[in-house]
């Protein structure tokens, strides 16, 4: 089964997430894509470590998230991934490097979403809700993370768009 978890910054997504991934049993994995870049990123990723406790094995990939999936997918019966908004952005602030490999990693994530068997959440940022990004690299990551969240969208058992704090399920 895989839940996809949508919606603005700061709608609720990641602790809606937890919460239903803890309403399943058996082990859980949290996939984050964060990396602590800053003192501001540091604190927040404590933060989260410190929500979830020890009630979670927790793995950190800003990119091959595609691969690191299908080699955990058998151990854990959750999996709850956090998120697609920074792991586009850490492709894409590759520079060139990560333009290229941005649709071969991006295959890999999505084709290993077609054979996942237990139940995989999702959280992603629903970016194109604004105004049009006045440069070429905010518009090309806003097009590829619509693109990847409607890819996953379309996969997704249950789709949930988080509207400040309230949970309003799409499909499923």
């Amino acid at each position: 089964m895989v839940i996809f978890i949508t919606g603005g910054a700061r709608s609720g997504k990641s602790d809606f997430a937890q919460k239903l991934a803890e309403q399943r049993k058996g082990p859980r994995l949290y996939l984050a894509t964060a990396q602590a870049l800053d003192d501001e990123m540091k604190c927040r990723i404590q933060n989260h470590r410190l929500k979830r406790g020890d009630r979670w094995d927790t793995l950190e990939e800003p990119v091959q998230i595609g691969r690191v999936l299908l080699s955990v997918k058998d151990n854990y019966e959750t999996i709850l991934l956090d998120c697609l908004t920074l792991w586009i952005s850490n492709i894409l602030c590759q520079g060139p490097e990560g333009e290229a490999m941005q649709s071969n990693v991006t295959e890999i994530f999505l084709k290993g979403l077609e054979s996942f068997s237990k139940t995989l959440i999702v959280v992603s940022n629903e970016v194109g809700m604004g105004i049009v990004p006045d440069n070429p690299l905010a518009r090309i990551y806003r097009d590829q993370l619509g693109y990847v969240n409607q890819r996953v969208a379309q996969r997704a058992d249950e789709v949930y768009l988080l509207v400040s704090g309230i949970p309003v399920k799409i499909k499923g």
